[in-house]
């Protein structure tokens, strides 16, 4: 059986000077040719289903050959988890910013072009190695060496990227509102995504827009890409480029399924068997029709009116053209107007997720759904 060290990480204090703590879990191995993993859950509040898929991934990677080194960080935003209003978990932004838990990791695109002319001639090996170290610097800069300081977010976010900063496969588990499972893939990872037992996967453009897949492999494809422009042709996704992240949806806010979790947890080390991390051929990905869009075509629909919705529409089944997602009520107008109002789209489209309450809006986000869809 394998073990497991546990450390608690100090992410900040509270102005009674009580500690916010985050649990980090290590598998440590010594095989240094495998990727390294860094997993995480829970950066939103209410999205907590991650934290029973590290549950049961522990369990589990007890008892696996495990070829390389494994973070696991459950409860990864202790701010968030405890931002309660009566009976709902907050927990999407920050209370105090207002911004987006997820939109405060950290890059800095002049880094590359600097890097890659001081080590143009390096070997692969040396551009990890100095590159990863940068990347590292970086953060502690902005933790330890910024005398204007920073905020609660930033400082849970830039100690998480630390962690994730040494690791080649970066998981991060989060939840929708009301959904079904997908995945956010980047464009170049695409082969990868058929080896997660999730039927729905987003593919994203190599843009860093704050959130922490973008925030760890963006900065290898940026250098992958002034390298190439200097001359030297390397492949993203092997060798010392061999960097992949992924934010995982496990389903729904505001509840935790253990069973589900277990089946999460095996397509998760399906994924890993794939990747050499573990060998372990018990764990292989389950046969299933995979739908893909581009980030471009994941489209949001809107309310076009406010009122009481019931969703008529199935996740992750393709919905013809003209056929109702949703229907709205509106008892105001019973009597003397139209009481009931059906909402569609002109498009065939697969819904993935849909707002958490029936009641809504005018412009509140109703469904988020794939269009112009393709088969993996």
């Amino acid at each position: 059986m394998n073990k497991f060290t546990k450390e608690v990480m100090s992410v900040g204090e509270m102005a009674s000077g009580a500690k916010l703590t985050v649990p980090v879990y290590a598998f440590q191995s010594e095989n240094s040719s495998a990727p390294n993993v860094y997993i995480q859950a829970n950066m939103h509040g209410a999205e907590v289903q991650g934290n029973a898929v590290i549950f049961q991934l522990l369990e589990l990677l007890q008892h696996c050959d495990i070829q390389a080194n494994i973070t696991l960080v459950p409860y990864a935003n202790p701010v968030a988890c405890n931002h309660k209003n009566g009976e709902y978990t907050l927990g999407r932004f920050d209370p105090i910013t207002g911004v987006n838990w997820n939109r405060m990791y950290h890059f800095d695109p002049s880094i590359v072009e600097p890097f890659v002319q001081q080590y143009l001639d390096a070997s692969e090996e040396e551009i990890k190695a100095k590159f990863q170290q940068l990347l590292l610097a970086e953060i502690e800069k902005k933790l330890e060496h910024n005398i204007w300081g920073i905020t609660t977010g930033q400082r849970i976010a830039y100690q998480l990227q630390q962690l994730a900063h040494q690791a080649d496969i970066v998981l991060d588990l989060h939840t929708g509102p009301i959904s079904s499972k997908h995945l956010y893939c980047p464009e170049y990872a695409q082969a990868s995504a058929e080896y997660f037992d999730i039927e729905h996967t987003i593919l994203i453009q190599n843009d860093f827009d704050g959130a922490m897949d973008e925030a760890t492999f963006c900065p290898w494809w940026s250098l992958q890409q002034a390298y190439q422009a200097s001359g030297r042709n390397f492949t993203m996704g092997k060798g010392a480029f061999k960097k992949e992240s992924f934010t995982v949806e496990l389903g729904s806010q505001e509840q935790i399924d253990l069973d589900v979790a277990k089946q999460d947890a095996l397509g998760i080390l399906s994924y890993l068997e794939y990747q050499g991390v573990i060998d372990n051929k018990q764990y292989q990905p389950q046969k299933m029709t995979r739908y893909a869009c581009y980030l471009k075509d994941y489209k949001a629909l809107y309310s076009p009116m406010g009122g009481m919705v019931d969703y008529l529409a199935e996740f992750g089944k393709p919905l013809a053209a003209g056929e109702p997602l949703a229907r709205i009520l509106r008892m105001d107008n019973y009597g003397d107007g139209e009481a009931l109002h059906y909402v569609s789209l002109e498009q065939q489209v697969i819904p993935i997720l849909h707002f958490a309450s029936a009641s809504v809006n005018q412009g509140t986000e109703l469904y988020k759904v794939f269009c112009n869809y393709f088969e993996l």
